[in-house]
């Protein structure tokens, strides 16, 4: 997880800059709704590779996908520590059972 946390700190570090040079900074300019629409973007994309590309579109856009799942976490102030703890708790739970306990 160290290129991940990195990444984390690099978007951090950029969150503020000028929109001119940062895309990060730029993102953030637009508001929550448009990093929000280019995470979904980044998803159908990564759908896509997966159904009709190669591996290594695939591997391109599961970047992209991560990278902007990121910059949304981070523009809501959300810690990807919190994500990593709650696939923690997740661990040794059966997927059927998690989702279940969801709807309780």
């Amino acid at each position: 997880m160290d290129t991940l946390s990195r990444l984390e700190q690099t978007i951090t570090a950029r969150r503020n800059a000028s929109p001119d040079s940062s895309y990060v900074a730029s993102l953030n300019a637009k508001g929550l709704g448009k990093i929000a629409q280019k995470l979904g973007e980044e998803a159908t994309e990564t759908v896509i590779a997966a159904l009709t590309g190669s591996d290594a579109e695939l591997v391109n856009e599961s970047a992209d996908l991560l990278f902007h799942l990121l910059v949304l976490l981070n523009a809501k102030g959300v810690p990807l520590a919190d994500v990593l703890a709650e696939l923690d708790r997740r661990e040794g739970v059966s997927g059927i059972d998690e989702k279940a306990s969801r709807s309780k």
